[in-house]
């Protein structure tokens, strides 16, 4: 049987949109049977409707001052779908171990910067302020901690003369659109196997320069 995968979004869901375009195309051997968000307004929800994909909303707003609860929820409706993998892309949640123990090994994200620089937020400024010479991307594992579970691969692009934020990201997210996927289907493929220990990966981070 496919692995089943879910892909968490908060928005219009571009990373989730090269996903399902790799998917496709490379016939991976898996089946993207979630698309689901904490928004229900989140564009990416109709690009997912549109491809045939179920499609869900948990509203984190219902879980005010919850945090936990809003987690444990989340971990059961993906639990009763059955599912592998969870890939965010763009969920605009930090995740609670609520959530990440029963998944422990089987969640991936996409952070714009090269950690461990730069978790959390505003990351594309805060490398420009930082008077650094190269940005980028992550794929990593993900853990209890923000933006702090094991790296898998790395897209770097140069931050040019002149760059603002608005500039730099825009190129960075080329770099994500072609590195997710590629890094999620050597995943799927036993690359890095679905339930293992995270901290039994083997090997290092694999950069990509640009």
């Amino acid at each position: 049987m496919k692995p089943r995968l879910a892909i968490l979004i908060s928005g219009r869901g571009s990373n989730m949109a090269a996903l399902l375009k790799a998917a496709q195309a490379e016939n991976w051997e898996a089946e993207v049977s979630l698309v689901l968000s904490n928004k229900p307004l989140a564009g990416g929800l109709k690009t997912a409707a549109e491809h045939g994909i179920k499609t869900a909303v948990l509203d984190h707003r219902a879980f005010r001052g919850r945090r936990g609860d809003f987690d444990a929820q989340l971990a059961e409706v993906l639990q009763d779908q059955k599912i592998d993998l969870v890939i965010l892309a763009g969920f605009m949640r930090i995740l609670g171990p609520n959530f990440t123990r029963p998944f422990s090994g089987r969640i991936l994200n996409i952070h714009p910067s090269l950690l461990p620089l730069y978790p959390g937020l505003d990351t594309h400024q805060r490398a420009i302020d930082a008077g650094d010479s190269v940005a980028g991307c992550t794929v990593h594992l993900v853990d209890e901690t923000l933006d702090g579970g094991k790296p898998l691969a790395q897209a770097k692009v140069p931050i040019l003369p002149g760059d603002d934020a608005e500039a730099l990201a825009a190129r960075v997210l080329v770099e994500e659109h072609q590195l997710y996927p590629r890094v999620v289907r050597e995943f799927i493929d036993s690359r890095f196997k679905i339930g293992m220990d995270p901290a039994a990966s083997s090997g290092s981070v694999v950069e990509v320069e640009k």
